[in-house]
């Protein structure tokens, strides 16, 4: 599963370079902030993402409604991951992008890209935690967040 979710992840991230994408073609990108994983048991993950690829948790990142652990991969780059309840196992792609997973992006100027996004007619939604950010999906229904840094 894990293997899977960095496959397809990954190909996100390939795909951000691909020149004939016209909202990435902006050079509005200027670096990726961290990659959300779901996780059914975060146990098992831990001792994945700690004693496999020795990655140190960020305990400086705020609680959050839902269970999770936050890795340090590089300055101004993490893993993000997610619990995944039970009940949650095989239902639809959640409505709000930020509890699905997801590779954020940083980006200079939030407020172009929503009018981009609106000018395409591409749905958006600004982050429920009040930071200057928004997820949206792209084509394929892929999560994607932006966090404005200036």
């Amino acid at each position: 599963m894990v293997v899977q979710a960095l496959c397809k992840l990954f190909t996100i991230y390939l795909l951000c370079y691909d020149t004939s994408l016209a909202i990435f073609n902006t050079n509005m990108i200027a670096n990726f902030h961290h990659v959300t994983f779901l996780s059914t048991d975060l146990a098992r993950s831990r001792a994945f993402y700690q004693g496999i690829l020795d990655l140190k948790p960020d305990n400086k990142r705020p609680l959050m409604s839902f269970d999770g652990i936050w890795y340090d991969v590089k300055p101004g780059q993490q893993i993000h991951l997610m619990r995944l309840t039970d009940a949650e196992l095989n239902l639809p792609p959640p409505a709000y992008g930020g509890r699905d997973r997801h590779v954020a992006f940083v980006v200079s100027d939030l407020a172009a890209l929503i009018v981009k996004l609106d000018a395409a007619g591409i749905a958006h939604t600004l982050s429920q935690s009040g930071r200057r950010a928004l997820f949206c999906r792209d084509p394929d229904q892929n999560a994607l967040e932006f966090i404005e840094v200036v």
